[in-house]
Order: structure tokens, then sequence, then C-alpha cells
């Protein structure tokens, strides 16, 4: 009765009413802190440190070695598998999600706090171990968050708002760590500011035995439940014991050389000397594809053939076992409930709409993904800005843009739904490639609508302020507005486009493996972003910045169109599109 209250509320409240319906939500709070705990730790571990590191002269060969901590991130669906299946003794009384986010988030605390005490000139060895910890904690975390967000969402704290609160959460932690603890460091010392980070990590942790959760079973459910599996896997209609065991050596073969060959390189980059250790970017971006693809792709095609075997009625249990004679769930069993059910569940829910559904995945964050890692070579080196113009145009300017993003495309997902903001994100995200272009033949555009709606006049006197923070007497760059003006618009564009995208992608998880197919599905967001990048490179050194930035719009218009094919796959196919959480704005009934 409740929920079919609180449903009827939401639906009365459109555009900010079910806005701040939603915020009002304890949910809504929590996600804030939780959102923050996943975006701090990366700026602390993956930006910051190596300023901290740079003053103590650690020299550039040793600082390579800390670069294999953003493993743990990019590597974190491997062990995924985990929080679905796997309950922690003691702490399974906080709750299915809580058991893990809680300790990890002290452990990061924990972490910083103990790296403050340290000297990274004299303390290298322990400086290195805690702070990949740390990062394995925070990409722990990470999943269990992401999890726990689709598990707890309801009609009042909706998926979409929680999606949105958690990238502003991450967002603003991410200028907290970086631009603010750079200010706070060169004013209070690098000791103090760390020690600061992990007292906030500790008091998100300490804050979160306090956040709802899906409880974990006691010893008697859990032995119905185990029951429950061991019937589930022996009803008529499954695919017996031998078609299991050919999927699980199929994909368990597959996970497997994942993992040695991400084990194997750590090895290598620990103990092998400076001049032999191996270059993380480069594994990255060879061995990662090939990874997402052993551990997501490949599988998935498995998935399809165990899904096709139970259709056809192939290699299927004709008779179900005798009650009491069924046993105890078997280890391998239980491997293939964690590594090969979540995406015979997906395959199965999703039919042949799966190839669209990853084709999305793969396409959404093309445009911005795939030439990310040029735009300081732009900026610099084409544009001939200075570090502190990018610095302010880019992580000040261009970070509060994305937050703003996040605040408008949260609300209009509640006023237009979430599937139109999704096809309007991924449209002006593109569009946006276009500003990029314009800048690239001077920007006289972009300056004059800079001038025109008084941006330049806001960014030269923002910029000025920064400048005496930070004790610099160097005054803004002359074409610093029409830069900061292109950035802003891009990152407003992103924030819009992301708040819609991890709402839907959010929406397609089943809830029972929340963290195994999240996890899975957005290491691909980027996959093609990252195998093109080599291409582009010399797109660029071929044809200019100008050519690339309207070529990246017009890939983006792929992403535009498949949006809309998802749209009209959803609209038509209603409760059978095998969405999981529907789109709450296009199902309120007109006014």
């Amino acid at each position: 009765m409740a929920t079919a209250e609180a449903s009827a509320d939401t639906e009365k409240k459109p555009g900010w009413g079910a806005l701040l319906h939603s915020l009002r939500s304890p949910k809504s709070g929590f996600m804030v802190l939780f959102g923050f705990a996943q975006g701090l730790p990366p700026a602390l571990f993956l930006g910051t440190l190596y300023a901290w590191l740079s003053e103590a002269d650690v020299d550039l060969e040793t600082m390579g070695v800390f670069s294999l901590v953003g493993l743990a991130y990019a590597f974190q669906f491997l062990w995924s598998p985990l929080l679905d299946r796997v309950d922690i003794p003691i702490l399974r009384k906080l709750g299915k999600r809580k058991q893990w986010m809680v300790p990890m988030q002290l452990i990061v605390g924990a972490a910083l706090v103990t790296m403050s005490t340290l000297n990274p000139a004299t303390s290298l060895g322990w400086f290195s171990l805690l702070a990949a910890i740390g990062a394995f904690a925070s990409a722990t975390q990470d999943i269990a968050i992401n999890a726990w967000r689709i598990d707890v969402a309801d009609e009042v704290a909706t998926l979409d708002i929680l999606s949105t609160i958690t990238q502003m959460g991450f967002r603003l932690a991410a200028l907290v760590g970086g631009a603010f603890g750079l200010i706070l460091a060169e004013h209070i010392g690098w000791s103090q500011t760390y020690v600061i980070m992990g007292g906030l990590m500790l008091l998100i942790g300490f804050a979160g035995l306090f956040a709802p959760d899906v409880t974990v079973s006691d010893r008697t459910a859990a032995s119905a439940a185990n029951e429950d599996e061991i019937a589930q896997l022996n009803a008529v209609g499954e695919v017996n014991e031998k078609t299991r065991g050919r999927a699980l050596w199929t994909v368990g073969i597959l996970w497997g050389w994942a993992i040695v060959t991400v084990v194997v390189f750590m090895v290598r980059s620990m103990t092998a000397l400076p001049e032999d250790r191996p270059d993380v970017t480069l594994f990255t971006t060879t061995f990662g594809p090939l990874i997402v693809i052993a551990t997501i792709v490949l599988p998935a095609f498995v998935a399809a053939w165990v899904v096709k075997q139970k259709r056809d009625g192939t290699n299927v249990i004709t008779t179900a076992p005798e009650l009491g004679t069924q046993g105890s769930l078997k280890f391998t069993d239980q491997l293939y409930r964690a590594l090969v059910l979540p995406l015979v569940e997906f395959v199965g829910r999703m039919g042949w709409s799966l190839v669209l559904i990853l084709a999305l995945v793969l396409t959404y964050r093309i445009t911005d993904s795939v030439w990310g890692v040029f735009a300081y070579p732009f900026y610099l080196g084409e544009l001939g800005y200075t570090g502190e113009d990018v610095a302010f145009a880019s992580k000040i300017l261009g970070i509060f843009a994305i937050i703003l993003g996040l605040a408008v495309g949260g609300w209009l997902i509640t006023v237009f739904g979430r599937m139109f903001m999704l096809t309007f994100g991924a449209a002006i995200a593109a569009a946006t490639n276009l500003l990029y272009a314009e800048l690239a033949q001077g920007g006289a555009l972009m300056q004059a609508a800079s001038d025109a709606v008084g941006f330049t006049w806001a960014v030269n006197t923002l910029a000025a302020a920064v400048s005496f923070i930070f004790f610099t007497a160097a005054p803004p760059s002359e074409g610093l507005a029409k830069l900061a003006f292109t950035i802003f618009w891009e990152n407003l564009a992103i924030g819009i486009a992301g708040a819609a995208y991890i709402a839907w992608l959010s929406s397609i998880v089943a809830k029972r493996y929340a963290a195994v197919q999240f996890a899975l599905l957005s290491s691909l967001t980027l996959l093609i972003g990252t195998l093109g990048r080599g291409a582009l490179g010399q797109l660029i050194e071929d044809r200019g910045y100008y050519f690339v930035f309207i070529f990246t719009a017009l890939i983006g218009v792929i992403a535009v169109i498949l949006c809309a094919l998802e749209w009209i796959r959803e609209s038509r196919s209603g409760a059978h599109s095998g969405i999981v959480t529907p789109d709450a704005a296009s199902t309120q009934p007109a006014t």
C-alpha cells in the first residue's frame, strides 16, 4: 500500500516537483556521499599523488610504477562476480552491498591517513603498497556502490535520480581531490591534506553503516536459498550438467587468461628494472581491449549458445530429480552461477535486442572518449595555451559545467523521460565537436559568442580570482574566454548525456546480478574509443584537427540513431523489452 501511494505521489509531481521529492529521500543523501566516495580516491591516487611525488623529487621512472594503480579501476570487473556471490562472515549483517562498501571505504581512508605519515622520498615501497591497496579497495567499493544504487532504487528515490546524484558526487569529489587538493597542499602541506582526505573517507564509511540495504539472509534462510538455487539449476527445461560444464570451462579459460595476463604484467612491472619495465599505457591500449573481449564479448556468445540450447530443448533436463536427492550446490555450479549465469540471464532477457544494446553501449561515449587523450596536445601544442589556462578552463570551469549538466540532465529526465534525454544527450555531445572544429580554425565565432553573452567578462574575473588564490601574477591569456566557452558547453553536454546514460545502463541490469552485469557493461563503454585512438592520431597528423572534429561529430550521429532505435524498441515492446526499471516519466499519465 505504501509503495502504491509513493508511486501515485511521484506521478503527481512532474519536473522539479518529482526531482525535489526524490531528493528528500534519505537514499539520495547517501547516494551523494557514496558518489563522492567513488570520485575522491581516483583523484588522489591517479592525479594529485603525482604532484606530491614530484615535489618529493621522485624520478619519473619510479613514478611509472604508481600508474599500475590505475589497472584496479580499468579491470575491476574481473572480481565483480565475488560481490554478487560471496558474503563476508560477520560483516554480512550490514547488508548485501554494505558488507563490501563500508570496509572498502574504511580501508581507503586508512590508507590515505597512513600515507600522510610517510615521506615518499624515503618510504617509497610502503607508499606504493598503500596506494595499490587503496586503489583496489576503491575499485571494489565502486562495484558495490553501483549495485547498491540499482538495488535500493524505488518510486521515490528513482533510479534516474540516483544515477544522476552519484555522478554529481563523483565530479564534486574530483574537484575536491584535484584542484582543491592542490590548493590545500600549497597552504598546509601534503601530509595534512591527505589526513583531511582520508578523514573524509573514514567519515563516509561510518555514515554508510546507517544506509539502507538489501539484507543478507540468516543461516536458515540461506540454506533454503541454496536449495532453491539447486532446484533452479536442475529444473526441467534447464541445460544439463554436461552443457553447463562446457560453458563454464570455456568462460573459465577466457577469464583465467585475462586474470593471469593482468597479474603477470603487474608482477613484471613491480620486479623488473626501470629500463625493462613494461609500459602501462601500451599494455592498457593493447591488452585492455583483448581482456574485455575475452571476459565479455566471447562469453556473451557462450551465453547465447546456452540460451539457444534451452529454447530448442537440446541438452536440457527432461526429468526433475526427486525431492531430497539433489545434493548440495557443487563448486562448479557456484562458478557457473557467478561467471556464466549473469550473462545467460541478460542474453535470454534481451534476445536479439542484445545486438542493439551492445552497439549503443559501445558507441554512446565515442565522441568524447576517442579524442580525449589528444585534448592537451590540442590545447597546448596546436592552440598555444599555457598550462594554467588549460587547468582553469578544463579542471575548474569544466568540472563545474559537468556538475551543472548533471543537475540539468537529472531534472530533464523527470520532465521528458530517460530515452528522450538519452537521445538528446547523444545529439548535443556530438554537436559540441563542431564547436572545437570552429576553435581549430581560430575560434572567431566562439569569441564573439562569449563576448555577446558576457561569458568573457565572467571568465576573466574568475580567472583573476583563481590566480590570486594561487598567488600567481600571470593575468588571463587573451584568448582564454573562447577556450573556456568551448570547454564549458562540451562539458555541460557531457553532464546531460552522462545523467541519461548511467540511468539507462542501470535500468537494463537485473538486480540479482547487478554487480556483475553493470561492471561488465560499463567496461565496454570506452572500448571503441580506446581501439580508435591510434587511427585517430594518424588522422590528426594527416588531415589536422579541424577535419577530425568534423569526423567525430559525424561518428556521434551513429549513437543518436542507435538511441532512437532503442527508444522505438522499448516503446513498442513495453513490458517485453527486457528493461528491468521502466522509464518513470514515460509511464506517467497525461495531465
